[in-house]
């Protein structure tokens, strides 16, 4: 059968019934025009530097600048310097040993199996 036969077999007097369009809702947004903002107002805090009580980190930040001192966090790593492993000759002997041993039994990482 050929398609000029199939298309005579269409009965173009019934109506097309299309599903119904759900209706998009739109998405939740605040009426912020930003996402997240970052509030200068904090809970007071002593001053380390003056010992007065502070509400805004901006009034807080501006005595620690102008008195030439850095604010720094408390993350303990920060004052740590970083040490890179030491690797020594016998180290890399040995994982090279063993990578070549593992390739004379004959494991492969993510082969396809020959022949065929």
């Amino acid at each position: 059968m050929s398609y000029r036969d199939n298309y005579k077999l269409i009965d173009f007097s019934k109506e097309i019934v299309l599903p119904e369009r759900r209706e998009k809702l739109p998405p939740a947004r605040s009426d912020l025009p930003c996402p997240r903002i970052a509030s200068d107002i904090m809970a007071p805090v002593q001053s380390q530097l003056d010992g007065l009580m502070y509400e805004s980190k901006s009034a807080l930040r501006r005595t620690y600048r102008e008195a030439g001192m850095i604010e720094v966090g408390n993350d303990p790593m920060r004052s740590k310097p970083f040490e890179a492993p030491k690797v020594t000759r016998k180290d890399v002997k040995d994982t090279v040993d063993r990578a070549r041993a593992r390739f004379d039994r004959g494991e492969r990482v993510n082969s396809k199996p020959r022949g065929n």
